[in-house]
């Protein structure tokens, strides 16, 4: 059996990065580990939740090519998909802490959805499946 354990996510700054992250999205914190003999660090969050699911690896971006993706890692495109229990509580919550939505709510046969953007520019969709 496998699973997705981490998706590397470019960042520009640790510290900004888990601030947006931790404080904004309301995600855990799971681990922020010095790595001195690599000269950075191991950051991973994840939404809130039970399990163990995928988290984020919040990989700071070093030399040229690797600062030019931050914030565009998929071209522009929706990147990463929060899925949430309760769509207008977390649309809301996001709202009033200033995260910055580019597409409205709205409703799809599979559920309701919007897209916000994370401090850098990635896509995301909040998603709320219908049962």
């Amino acid at each position: 059996m496998q699973s997705l354990a981490h998706i590397a996510l470019l960042v520009r700054d640790y510290d900004e990065a888990i601030r947006f992250y931790v404080d904004l999205l309301g995600f855990e914190l799971l681990q922020d580990t010095e790595q001195p003999q690599q000269h950075k660090r191991w950051v991973v969050v994840k939404p809130p939740g039970p399990g163990p699911g995928c988290s984020l690896l919040l990989a700071r971006a070093v030399g040229d090519v690797q600062l030019a993706c931050v914030g565009n890692q998929s071209g522009g495109r929706v990147f990463l998909f929060l899925q949430t229990d309760d769509f207008e509580r977390d649309y809301r919550r996001y709202c009033a802490a200033g995260v910055r939505f580019v597409r409205a709510p709205a409703e799809h046969d599979y559920g309701k959805v919007a897209v916000f953007e994370d401090l850098y520019g990635n896509r995301w969709d909040l998603l709320q499946y219908r049962s």
